[in-house]
């Protein structure tokens, strides 16, 4: 199986002075759950080369047993530093997509051109798309065959507006994801701040926060072995 895996481009934090960028645990506990799986992984983003890191998400008390591998792995760390540039990207080299989410991506991915036509286009094609915490907000501007919002009517999640107050960004992202999936049309459900939570609905699925990144890696796999039997 290829999965492509697209990360933000965006490190600034609003107007707060502060980076931001993708959320470590996000991208690497996904990672290794396809790797594990024996998947082959592409990886791309906006502006292509190294996306940048929420600080964060690199703290001693933000880490976990993959991103602990993350750091002991010089070749997951090149391939990182090495992203393709999203607009090079053909849908069709690859079975499914997974966007890890971080806050970057409320400001790049949820308006980029290239990453809306691709969730486009896996669509369209039949193909897994997954997203976690923020990374739900790359589906705002997406739209499904029928020019109506892809979200519209299905099952979602992602990082919920208790969690983005418990963080103290309420008044600092450009748009809240559980408000957004909602206005779009999303049947939007959450666990408990922090909990795991994964909704799959097709061929969409969505997490809602760091600790449903490996569920949501997972559900992709699965659903990649149902489209796929002996993947």
């Amino acid at each position: 199986m290829k999965i492509l895996m697209v990360l933000t481009s965006h490190d600034q934090l609003g107007d707060t002075g502060r980076k931001t960028g993708f959320w470590l645990e996000e991208f690497a506990a996904p990672y290794y759950a396809f790797k594990d799986a024996g998947a082959r992984i592409t990886l791309a983003s906006p502006k292509g080369g190294q996306p940048p890191l929420d600080p964060k998400s690199s703290e001693p008390g933000s880490q976990t047993d993959a991103t602990r591998r993350f750091d002991a792995d010089p070749a997951a760390k090149a391939a990182l530093a090495a992203t393709r540039r999203l607009a090079d990207v053909k849908p069709e080299d690859f079975d499914a997509v997974f966007y890890p989410g971080g806050h970057g991506p409320l400001w790049d991915l949820a308006e980029d051109a290239d990453s809306i036509g691709l969730i486009e286009s896996f669509a369209g094609a039949g193909k897994p798309a997954a997203f976690v915490c923020h990374a739900p907000g790359a589906l705002r501007r997406v739209k499904g065959a029928d020019g109506e919002p892809l979200v519209k009517g299905r099952n979602v999640t992602g990082f919920s507006d208790a969690e983005e107050e418990a963080v103290g960004l309420t008044s600092v992202v450009p748009f809240l994801v559980e408000d957004e999936l909602k206005a779009k049309g999303g049947i939007y459900s959450k666990a408990a701040d922090w909990a795991p939570h994964v909704m799959r609905d097709g061929l969409l699925v969505t997490g809602q926060n760091p600790a449903s990144s490996t569920p949501a890696a997972e559900a992709l796999v699965a659903l990649l072995r149902e489209l796929r039997p002996g993947a």
